[in-house]
């Protein structure tokens, strides 16, 4: 069936359930989202005024803050128009916005953690060339490398989408994900099939660089008290972050694939945003209380804002 990407109206299933109680649900998502405005704004204000926090770890770490408003918008903005709204459809145009968005996030995230993996890898193995390796150079062309990867996965999987032409209009979800758009396709999706295996692949041999930098990790901080100490503070908070959003991610993209439209849409829905709204709550919260440096900056900027007001 040919059609005009203008006349394409899609329709959000996944928000069927909101209907009876959509005012209730409206303040807990608005609450959630300004907390986690607030909660990564906190810590991003933190280490760009702190110069003492003008370290590789952190610099890292203020990107995942800004990554994390950045894929926590795309979600909540639309969500939350659709759950104030009796009908709740989205336009071809913001389907696809929106689904860039979330990909560049997932896609980021994932990347990103590895970049930090590799980080830890050199803070906790080779600690005496840490400053020769991680130079201000090397931590610039990661963050380039960390930021436009996902651009190109995400712009060359849009392209893909847009080609197709699509005979059903009804997406199982609380927002557009890209497969769940190709999955509506009347038209062949062998292009798309088998970009998103070698997206899988990529990210696959990321995952296996992070094991192996791990593998490393914990062989040297077994050697000693004060490198298990040092594991404790900076690499736990990174592994959390890790297998929280790796577990959910891949459980709602092999139910995408594989899994099936008979069951219950409210656990549908609980896999398909755990990875959108936990980890932009979790990260400068987990992060903000288990390294000291950014405690101790926190505590000093709020007595010097306090001592300016008196």
């Amino acid at each position: 069936m040919e059609n005009s990407s203008k006349e394409i109206i899609f329709t959000l299933t996944g928000l069927n359930d909101t209907r009876t109680n959509k005012h209730i649900y409206f303040v807990f998502a608005l609450l959630s989202y300004l907390f986690t405005l607030f909660a990564n704004l906190t810590l991003i204000a933190t280490i760009v005024l702190d110069k003492v926090l003008h370290e590789p770890m952190h610099i890292f770490l203020c990107n995942l803050c800004v990554n994390g408003i950045f894929g926590a918008t795309g979600f909540y903005l639309k969500f939350l128009i659709n759950l104030l709204s009796d009908s709740h459809v989205v336009s071809y145009s913001a389907c696809m916005t929106q689904t860039f968005v979330i990909y560049i996030y997932l896609f980021f995230e994932f990347t990103h953690l590895t970049v930090m993996a590799y980080d830890r890898y050199v803070a906790i193995c080779r600690p005496l060339e840490y400053h020769c390796i991680m130079t201000p150079r090397k931590v610039g062309t990661l963050l380039l490398v960390a930021w436009l990867l996902p651009f190109c996965e995400a712009n060359v999987g849009l392209i893909l989408t847009l080609r197709l032409s699509l005979c059903q209009f009804k997406i199982n979800k609380l927002y557009c994900f890209n497969w769940d758009v190709v999955k509506l396709s009347c038209t062949d999706t062998t292009s798309n099939n088998l970009y998103g295996y070698f997206l899988m692949l990529l990210h696959v041999c990321q995952a296996i660089f992070i094991i192996i930098s791990y593998i490393h990790i914990i062989r040297t901080c077994l050697q000693s008290w004060e490198e298990q100490s040092k594991f404790m503070e900076t690499c736990m908070p990174h592994l959390i972050t890790l297998i929280n959003f790796t577990l959910f991610l891949l459980f709602d993209v092999m139910y995408a694939r594989y899994g099936s439209d008979n069951s219950l849409q409210t656990l549908r829905n609980i896999l398909s945003v755990e990875y959108l709204i936990i980890p932009p709550v979790l990260n400068p919260l987990i992060y903000g209380w288990k390294l000291k440096q950014i405690r101790k900056s926190m505590w000093g900027l709020c007595n010097s804002k306090v001592s300016t007001l008196r």
